[in-house]
């Protein structure tokens, strides 16, 4: 079985966090290290991972601040990369879990077998459930070729080839892309079913949404795609505010030269991949 390490950002998740690390624990494939970065929690949220950490050596705890007015995405790659300067043990890939997840208990060893027989997989991961009254239901509003932010798996070589991940609202989009761009696949197991315990997109505000198009811009995704994107999502949600706040996200960072987040060659590979999924849709490929 091949190693890995874990990190989790977590800011006032004393309501979840124990459920998280309960089937952490019991992982028939145990992390070499799990560093929690515990991001300025006014909770219970550091006392809990304390008693974790207590208990199992291979788990560590960071205390970090980052920025209050970061959005989600931002914050959490910098509180990712503050976890990353703690990790001393040598892993095969390396994990990024949210802190309000129930993973199954053989999880890891079901990825780590993936990632033994896909040499060019890059990022792994399962699928999200989110409960609806008694039932864990589905809930993946992406494509199924894509693996959630909340527990995405990257093999080291990918990690490294990608120079880590990029501190912006849409990592989790960008990283992706960019693993496709140095050669490696992105892998989706729908028969490894995550349970996420807090809603979907409950703590996003307009100004995220708003962001969500400024990430676009920042991908190089070109307007037309940026508009497409972003109506398929306004229009699965049916929400058409989403469109318009996403829009005027993505037009402002086009008028105030928003920093980019990718390089030119990176922007072209971008483009060139949607429009091939784009017309492949179109034309049911």
């Amino acid at each position: 079985m091949l190693d890995y390490c874990v990190i989790i950002p977590a800011h006032n998740e004393a309501q979840y966090i124990s459920y998280l690390l309960d089937s952490l624990t019991k992982q028939s494939l145990l992390p070499r290290q799990a560093v929690i970065v515990n991001d300025n929690s006014t909770d219970q949220t550091a006392s809990i991972i304390d008693r974790y950490a207590n208990d199992f050596p291979w788990i560590t705890k960071v205390n970090s601040q980052t920025e209050a007015s970061r959005l989600p995405g931002s914050k959490v790659v910098a509180a990712f990369e503050k976890g990353m300067e703690e990790i001393n043990q040598p892993f095969d890939f390396i994990v990024k879990l949210d802190a309000d997840l129930i993973l199954p208990l053989d999880y890891f060893e079901k990825i780590s077998g993936f990632f033994q027989t896909s040499p060019n997989a890059g990022i792994i991961g399962g699928f999200a459930y989110e409960k609806e009254g008694d039932q864990w239901k589905l809930n993946h509003p992406m494509g199924n070729d894509h693996v959630r932010g909340a527990f995405k798996a990257y093999r080291k070589a990918c990690f490294d080839k990608m120079n880590g991940l990029r501190c912006s609202i849409g990592w989790d989009t960008m990283d992706e892309l960019l693993a496709r761009y140095h050669g490696f696949e992105v892998i989706t197991v729908p028969e490894l079913k995550v349970k996420h315990l807090r809603p979907t997109g409950s703590s996003y505000s307009k100004k995220a949404k708003y962001m969500q198009g400024q990430a676009m811009y920042k991908m190089r995704y070109g307007f037309g795609i940026a508009f497409l994107s972003m109506a398929k999502v306004s229009w699965k949600q049916q929400k058409p505010r989403y469109l318009w706040d996403s829009m005027i996200g993505y037009i402002t960072s086009f008028f105030d030269k928003t920093e980019r987040a990718v390089t030119k060659d990176e922007g072209k590979f971008i483009r060139s991949y949607r429009w091939k999924n784009i017309f492949q849709k179109i034309s049911g490929k």
